[in-house]
This record gives C-alpha cells, structure tokens and sequence, in this order.
C-alpha cells in the first residue's frame, strides 16, 4: 500500500467567495513534507502559491520518475553504466475526447550520459527507453499520452 497525507486549513478568509488559499501540505512516509497549491495556470495568484508543488507538475514528475527509474534498471542489467540522467519533461493540458480538462500528453526529454568503454548504440538506448516506457506502472496507470524524445549529446 502506498499513502500520502494532505492537509490544508481555512487562512481565515471567507471560503465561500472563493478567495481562500489553496495552499496545503504533502506528507509521506518516510517523513518527508512539501508545500503545495492549485497551479497558478488554473487558479491565479494570490489563491494558489508559485513556489509551491502543483498535482500537475507531480503528475509530469511521477511519470518521469517512473521512467527514469525503470531506464537505470535496464541499462544496469544491460551492463551499461549511467552517469547522469536528466528529464526535462513537461505535460499539456486540454479537453479531452469527453470534453472534460485532463493532461493529455507528457513529453519526457531524457538526456542520459554514459561512462566507461561499453557505450551503447542510439538503437540501444531507444530500446531501453521503449522498454522503460512498457514497464513503467505509472504509465500504465494512465490515459495520457506519453511521449518520450531522447535528447542526444
């Protein structure tokens, strides 16, 4: 079982006229806490908080994350060695075919560099990235469209 705790509190203002914050707390297990709000893209500023994590940019994380993580067990397995990985993902939201507002595509950009004298192929790396698509369990959790476009250096 995976749990997140989420807490937010009135700031004092008259939450029925909808001018409240939307600021609130992330806590998981392990003890760690973020701040986060409502995207200033969906509810403007003062209500939402600029600094603070948004569900969509976590949602663009997660998949990243998914991926990333599943791209280091492949390319270990492969015998390759990571040196760094960097994804500089974003996600656009729209109407979907249900006329209803969702995230309807993710692009993860990841750039991922290499040590050592077994450096694999652009095909190889494609194919780890393909595979590190099929396994991720976020991805198939969701109806996004999910875009993955190598940057190579």
């Amino acid at each position: 079982m995976y749990s997140a705790k989420i807490v937010w509190s009135s700031d004092g203002t008259d939450f029925r006229s909808g001018k409240y914050s939307r600021e609130h707390s992330w806590s998981f297990d392990g003890g760690v806490e973020v701040k986060a709000s409502s995207s200033p893209h969906v509810v403007p500023l003062p209500f939402s908080v600029e600094h603070a994590i948004d569900p969509e940019e976590a949602f663009v994380a997660s998949l990243s994350s998914c991926h990333m993580l599943w791209f280091l067990s492949i390319a270990a397995k492969k015998g390759f060695s990571v040196m760094s990985y960097t994804d500089e993902s974003s996600g656009i939201m729209g109407k979907n075919g249900e006329g209803k507002v969702a995230m309807l595509s993710v692009t993860l950009r990841p750039e991922v560099k290499f040590t050592g004298a077994n450096q694999p192929s652009f095909d190889v790396i494609k194919s780890m990235h393909e595979a590190s698509h099929a396994e991720c369990f976020i991805a198939s959790s969701v109806k996004t469209k999910i875009l993955c476009e190598p940057v190579f250096a």
